[in-house]
């Protein structure tokens, strides 16, 4: 067995805004795996300026990584502990190994094109003009959940989307998320949370920075929106710590990202203590490629959590890979009839 790792750079098609600024490209890895004459692909999703393994050493883990591949997926896992875009890549590339087509990792009634998955319609930060354009276009296009991008720009512009969208469609019609990238100051984020009430919103993912445990969890407490924790969970690596943190904050909800919490294994972590704490959850991609959203969204479908998932960025890019993912009526398909084209080398 053998394994090598490359880097590709992937261009958005148009610049994409967050909280931590414009992104116009995104950096991300893969890695194959070689056994008498199959190959394996992985993806590490790293984001950078956020993913807890964005590290000077990051390349030099990844070549560690392929050097010891022998080491097999579990004591890899073990070892890359504190690189989990890695261990996730890892696991996606042993998973591709041994399937009989490397990018058909969980065979599934999804994969055989008769069930589709909910998602959500991303909708990017930008002027007032462009996020309303964004989201006229998401409902024409047939989505009943919008996750909005908030923090950037003046906030009573952004309020005056929210009541667009409620002037024309009912929670029951569509239901609106929001994500403030923890945007907001600790001192008024509750106020802003009963601002933004009015508007019968499912949740509002990671209202302040991540790390103020005890300000979270008095939001958490008195928040008349429901509170889902995103970056929250980054750089979080034991089981103990894990359920400390969620016993702490005590939070509505908790999105999973694997590139960012350890890959499928840490998900399932982090979903075994949610639901025993009565947490509920959901997943969500990290700006991928086709080839990292593919393996997410059959490995989401397993989980059959009925919930509109966060899986739906494939197009955002202009020289992303052909994959059978198709987006319609915001349902994410497996067309059985497209093929994925992915050159090995």
């Amino acid at each position: 067995m053998k394994a090598s790792y490359q880097k590709y750079l992937l261009d958005f098609k148009q610049p994409s805004g967050t909280s931590r600024g414009v992104m116009t490209h995104k950096e991300t890895w893969f890695i194959v795996i070689e056994n008498d004459h199959k190959k394996g692909i992985g993806e590490c999703g790293i984001l950078r300026g956020l993913s807890c393994d964005d590290r000077p050493d990051y390349e030099e883990k990844l070549a560690w990584t392929c050097a010891n591949i022998y080491l097999g997926v579990d004591s890899l896992w073990e070892a890359l502990i504190e690189f989990p875009s890695i261990q996730f890549g890892v696991e996606m590339a042993f998973q591709s190994l041994a399937s009989e087509n490397p990018f058909l990792l969980f065979p599934s009634a999804f994969t055989n094109g008769q069930k589709s998955i909910p998602i959500n319609g991303l909708i990017w930060m930008g002027t007032e003009a462009f996020m309303k354009q964004q989201i006229e276009a998401k409902l024409a296009e047939g989505f009943h959940c919008l996750k909005l991008k908030i923090g950037a720009i003046d906030f009573e512009e952004e309020m005056k989307l929210l009541a667009f969208i409620r002037q024309n469609f009912t929670p029951e019609q569509v239901e609106i998320r929001v994500d403030a990238n923890g945007a907001f100051n600790i001192t008024d984020a509750l106020i802003k949370l009963n601002q933004l009430s009015g508007f019968e919103l499912h949740s509002i993912e990671q209202p302040i920075q991540k790390n103020n445990t005890d300000s979270m969890s008095e939001l958490c407490k008195n928040s008349p929106i429901p509170i889902a924790l995103d970056e929250e969970l980054i750089g979080v690596f034991s089981l103990q710590e894990k359920e400390q943190l969620l016993v702490k904050i005590k939070p509505q909800y908790v999105i999973l990202k694997p590139s960012f919490v350890g890959g499928f294994r840490g998900a399932n972590e982090w979903i075994m203590l949610a639901e025993k704490h009565h947490i509920k959850w959901w997943i969500t991609s990290a700006l991928e490629s086709n080839v990292g959203l593919n393996a997410i969204a059959q490995w989401t479908f397993l989980k059959q959590n009925s919930m509109p998932q966060g899986l739906g960025t494939g197009g955002l890019y202009a020289n992303n890979f052909e994959c059978p993912l198709e987006v319609s009526n915001g349902l994410l398909s497996f067309n059985r009839d497209k093929e994925f084209q992915f050159n090995f080398n």
